[in-house]
């Protein structure tokens, strides 16, 4: 498995739309978006959402069919791709109408390739905190220049509207220890982490304590 490119993104999502039996959004995310909005952090696999436009009588055998092209869209050009219907699915931390929380990257036929939002993304990646995660965020938000409130907010809504788990709590402690551990190397040294983690909070709907 070799370590993808834009440029073999764009070999798979135009095989994927030369195969395809209707109009689909794809919603890249996870290191494939990543890298095409500033991160270097190599990558294996395409993390994707799909959306479907067919009627709900059709929606069985069009998935089949979508299913079957992405399969060989994979195969003819060597690409891993990872793909849902709900990406939010994926994560114990949900993004509230994140399909609403994208930009336009280009068309392919009759497919249309979207990325998330950078902020949107940060969360899913704020979630599993790894390492890894850790670079691609700082990369991307630098370059694509994100401010620190925007993010602190999403996150806020994120956490406030998931499911009650353990895995809140840490995600909790990661977007705090970020913008505590990470945040001047993003917005500079008089980046005030105190008033993001509080802006955070706010979103959540998490009571200061005194």
């Amino acid at each position: 498995m070799h370590e993808l490119r834009s440029d073999d993104m764009d070999a798979f999502f135009r095989a994927l739309a030369r195969k395809l039996p209707c109009r689909v959004k794809i919603i890249v995310t996870g290191g494939a978006e990543g890298l095409l909005l500033g991160s270097t952090r190599p990558t294996r696999d395409i993390d994707f959402g799909i959306l479907l436009r067919a009627g709900p009588d059709e929606q069985a055998a069009t998935w089949e069919a979508v299913e079957s092209a992405i399969m060989e869209a994979a195969e003819e050009t060597g690409v891993t791709a990872q793909y849902a219907q709900d990406i939010d699915r994926w994560s114990s931390v949900a993004v509230p109408r994140y399909d609403l929380h994208t930009r336009f990257y280009r068309r392919f036929g009759c497919a249309y390739v979207h990325l998330l939002e950078p902020a949107y993304w940060a969360v899913y990646k704020l979630a599993r905190y790894l390492d890894a995660d850790v670079a691609d965020l700082i990369a991307v938000l630098r370059t694509q220049g994100v401010p620190p409130r925007q993010l602190a907010k999403v996150c806020g809504k994120a956490l406030r509207s998931s499911p009650r788990s353990s895995s809140l709590f840490l995600f909790r402690r990661h977007v705090e220890h970020f913008f505590r551990e990470h945040g001047p190397a993003i917005w500079g040294q008089g980046f005030d982490p105190c008033r993001a983690i509080a802006a955070f909070h706010h979103a959540a709907g998490i009571q200061e304590r005194p």
